[in-house]
């Protein structure tokens, strides 16, 4: 089942990219908007994404249903505009902990770097 979900008919797999972004969502809480994922992304990776690719990838990420996204407030900073702020879904989640479980399985079974990760 890992990468490889199959809800209401509709396939859906997980990209390293968006595997990614999933992550930087969760680790960025209730200031996870696409601005501020590119920025961490950066910070993270010391590579830029351009906002077009964030967002792009935020939305088919949404399609999948990994994640869900309200309207926040206006704020000044944004000269009034809103911010859309992207949450995990219990679905991205398991997603997350699958592929987790998953890579930490072959790393285990790999003789060079066998490591406890427990």
């Amino acid at each position: 089942m890992f990468y490889n979900l199959v809800t209401n008919m509709i396939e859906t797999r997980l990209g390293e990219f968006e595997e990614v972004i999933l992550l930087l969502v969760g680790i960025l809480g209730e200031g996870a908007y696409a601005y501020s994922i590119s920025e961490e992304f950066k910070n993270q990776t010391g590579r830029s994404i351009s906002i077009g690719a964030t967002h792009s990838t935020l939305d088919r990420l949404e399609t999948k249903g990994f994640l869900k996204s309200e309207m926040g407030s206006a704020t000044a900073e944004r000269g009034g505009r809103r911010k859309r702020i992207f949450t995990i879904t219990a679905l991205g989640k398991r997603v997350l902990k699958e592929s987790r479980d998953f890579k930490v399985s072959l790393w285990q079974q790999y003789p060079a770097f066998k490591v406890n990760f427990n």
